[in-house]
């Protein structure tokens, strides 16, 4: 009896432990989401395009690369060149010609002249709004399609890459296992009608404040209103 007593004892103090944390992380996500939104009342996509499909590109484009960088790209291309058709008719080498001060420009431009005989064979030439059609799209991963169901369809979806994810981990939102999981926390803490502008938020904040080899968790903002008394540099887990 006493050892059936003792267990339940440790099982209620872990289960107010996990409430407490839990019960933190909620404060933690109305603080940042507060900062965030008297810092950026509005937010731009930061990827130029002319449509949805032009999205598409400019997301799958940015991988291991710089906006600014894919933006400079891109501004030669789709004047001329922006709907799936236009792309096939390029061909894998001209696409590489085009792209190839975008790193990994080769398996991009592979990416591209499949996905967009992918669309035109299969979808009429349209991209499609869904998250299961979009990742059987060549090139497309889960966070792809989940920025163009947000910036592009207007769907509520969090994308979350490297950057997103190691922000969560310095603010406390996420034990930071993997960028899945990441995704499933923060779209645990904060109100789905704040996720599409929420995830730009987050970006514009960890660029301007909350760098990588800046802010080191301690000196930002929202660091330091999250964890006051906090001291040496955070170590975050990769994605």
């Amino acid at each position: 009896m006493a050892n059936e007593q003792t267990g339940r004892a440790l099982l209620n103090e872990r289960s107010i432990k996990v409430l407490n944390a839990e019960m933190n992380e909620v404060k933690r996500a109305k603080k940042v989401l507060r900062i965030l939104e008297k810092i950026y009342p509005e937010v731009a996509v930061p990827l130029d395009h002319k449509n949805i499909f032009t999205l598409l590109i400019s997301v799958l484009l940015s991988a291991q690369c710089t906006d600014l960088n894919v933006n400079n790209v891109t501004k030669h291309i789709y004047p001329k060149y922006n709907k799936p058709k236009h792309f096939i008719k390029l061909g894998r080498k001209k696409i590489e010609r085009l792209i190839k001060s975008i790193g990994i420009f080769r398996i991009k431009a592979k990416s591209i002249y499949n996905l967009s005989k992918t669309l035109e064979k299969e979808h009429q030439g349209k991209v499609p709004n869904t998250f299961e059609d979009l990742e059987k799209l060549p090139g497309v991963g889960h966070k792809t399609a989940s920025v163009v169901m947000s910036q592009g369809f207007g769907y509520p979806a969090f994308p979350v890459d490297t950057h997103i994810h190691r922000l969560a981990q310095r603010w406390g939102l996420t034990n930071g296992k993997n960028v899945i999981q990441t995704e499933k926390d923060l779209k645990r803490l904060f109100p789905e009608r704040y996720w599409n502008k929420l995830h730009l938020q987050i970006i514009y904040y960890g660029r301007e404040y909350c760098k990588a080899r800046e802010c080191h968790g301690i000196s930002c903002k929202i660091c330091t209103t999250c964890y006051p008394n906090r001291k040496k540099p955070i170590k975050t887990k990769k994605a």
